[in-house]
């Protein structure tokens, strides 16, 4: 008999027929929970089970991980701390550039109901008639985030949604 065939949900991942009965198997990075049915992710930052060098940090990903490199400014910016960077007023170069670029690293996985706003940003001016664009650079391939913009009493908020 093929237990497997009787329901898709005897698994969370993958059912594998075996004579008289059936297992679960996990796909590679996660592991089987007790229930012998779950799969849970391994948290192999946790673990310090990774190959990052000490300069970047371990980032965990579903079934995986990714080793970030540290944030790097590029001219005309200073590095300030370890995830912002700032163009100097006194720089020309910085006058139709912003004060500063923050970086935050944002782990999205989460119970969330979806569309569902993750971040806000708001800009302020140092120059008079200055404007922003706010655009997401890379990494939305899927298109799985967007960008609304939202008014408030302090002016313009550009919010960042997840649309999964």
């Amino acid at each position: 008999m093929d237990e497997c065939s009787f329901s898709e949900f005897l698994c969370q991942h993958e059912c594998v027929n075996g004579p008289g009965s059936y297992y679960c198997v996990c796909p590679s990075g996660y592991n089987l929970l007790d229930d012998s049915r779950s799969c849970q992710d391994i948290n192999e930052c946790e673990i310090r089970n990774f190959t990052c060098t000490l300069q970047q940090t371990c980032f965990n990903i579903p079934g995986e991980y990714k080793c970030l490199d540290p944030v790097r400014c590029e001219e005309p910016y200073i590095q300030i701390n370890e995830n912002r960077c700032m163009c100097p007023a006194e720089n020309p170069g910085c006058r139709d550039q912003p004060f500063t670029i923050l970086y935050r690293v944002m782990d999205v996985l989460s119970g969330r109901s979806v569309p569902s706003d993750i971040f806000q940003m708001q800009a302020t001016t140092r120059y008079p008639g200055a404007y922003y664009i706010f655009q997401i650079k890379s990494g939305n391939e899927g298109r799985e985030f967007y960008m609304r913009v939202s008014l408030a009493l302090a002016g313009e908020k550009i919010t960042g949604v997840s649309s999964w």
